[in-house]
């Protein structure tokens, strides 16, 4: 009797270490649920080289496909990529534009700044809940030190730093002036940047060396950061967008290497503050019950995007650069491109329009 349970304990081993799919080496539980699909990552060794999946292995609406793409055509659209677990399903360059062409992240781009503000912090360079003061010195500001001292990295990554957001992009002390206290008030403002200073600072590199080493080169993109006026604005190809909205759909993983901790993205992901819910590390968030939006002080009810998946988060840049991520269904969409209609900050219409296209292909 002993001998015949150990050949079934056996077999049984045998069963469940063999179970997979034919073709795509899924594994299966014993009561045959397929397990979830690991994430693909592409090569970083500058081949083109990225699995695909088709739409037919998804089981989505194919016939949806080309009125998607007319539409993006239409709304001025350059590139235009959909992940599935990390494999390209969607991929199209229009209006002039390849998959060589580089093209500006805009606002898009401050979530690098979050996520090597948190390499950073993991790394044991800086606290975000420090004062920036303590890293780049007093007087960064016009406004009295005891207000100065009241800003945090936090603040800054938050939007809630209290600075007037009404004087345009120059960050010169002169031109950083008090409206609130830090925590009191919730506005767009691109004094984020100041982020990139207190990290040169912590680390002892120039931001761009830090950015390279720690983020860039580890996930495989291309790309430069570009000195515009008084802005920095971060330039790649739109894989190398995809690239980094991939890592951070993996919650911060990049193959075996965790580029940024998890626990960091999930504070950046979440709301930040107590003034705009569909806020968190300068990343946007679908699904809250009221929502804020730049150049405004108005509070609108209701979810950011209403048509994409409650629990989707953004990476939202001037003139409808998109960074789409959705942990619920392994999506992460990319949009490149000019203004869909008006020129914008942050979020249009078009945000809404396109879920409704997306919603058609995937549903």
């Amino acid at each position: 009797m002993k001998f015949v349970h150990c050949i079934f304990i056996l077999v049984c081993i045998s069963f469940l270490c063999n179970c997979t799919s034919d073709d795509d080496n899924t594994q299966t539980f014993i009561d045959g649920t397929p397990e979830p699909e690991s994430t693909y990552f592409p090569p970083i060794d500058g081949s083109e080289t990225w699995d695909t999946k088709s739409i037919a292995e998804l089981e989505w609406n194919e016939a949806e496909l080309q009125p998607l793409l007319n539409f993006l055509e239409e709304k001025n659209t350059k590139s235009f990529m959909i992940l599935h677990n990390g494999k390209i399903v969607v991929e199209a360059y229009m209006n002039g534009h390849s998959n060589t062409s580089a093209w500006y992240w805009a606002s898009a781009g401050k979530t690098l700044t979050t996520t090597v503000t948190g390499i950073a912090q993991d790394d044991g360079l800086l606290t975000i809940n420090d004062k920036v003061s303590d890293y780049i010195g007093i007087g960064w500001t016009s406004i009295p030190l005891d207000k100065e001292n009241l800003i945090t990295c936090k603040n800054l990554l938050s939007m809630n730093s209290g600075l007037d957001d009404s004087l345009g992009d120059d960050f010169s002390p002169d031109n950083l002036q008090y409206l609130a206290d830090a925590g009191d008030r919730w506005a767009y403002h691109n004094v984020f940047v100041k982020l990139q200073d207190v990290i040169s600072s912590a680390s002892n590199q120039t931001w761009n060396s830090y950015f390279n080493t720690t983020l860039k080169n580890k996930i495989g993109m291309t790309g430069a950061w570009i000195p515009l006026g008084d802005l920095n604005v971060y330039w790649s190809n739109t894989r190398s967008m995809a690239r980094f909205g991939l890592m951070i759909s993996a919650n911060g993983r990049w193959n075996e290497s965790q580029i940024v901790s998890q626990s960091f993205l999930n504070e950046a992901t979440n709301t930040s503050q107590s003034l705009n819910q569909a806020y968190g590390y300068l990343w946007w968030l679908n699904g809250k019950s009221s929502y804020r939006l730049p150049q405004t002080q108005l509070e609108f009810s209701g979810g950011l995007v209403p048509n994409a998946p409650e629990d989707m988060y953004c990476a939202l840049g001037r003139d409808d650069q998109k960074i789409y991520i959705v942990p619920s269904t392994d999506l992460v969409v990319i949009r490149m491109g000019e203004a869909a209609d008006d020129i914008n900050f942050a979020l249009s219409t078009f945000d809404d329009d396109l879920w409704e296209k997306i919603n058609a292909l995937t549903n």
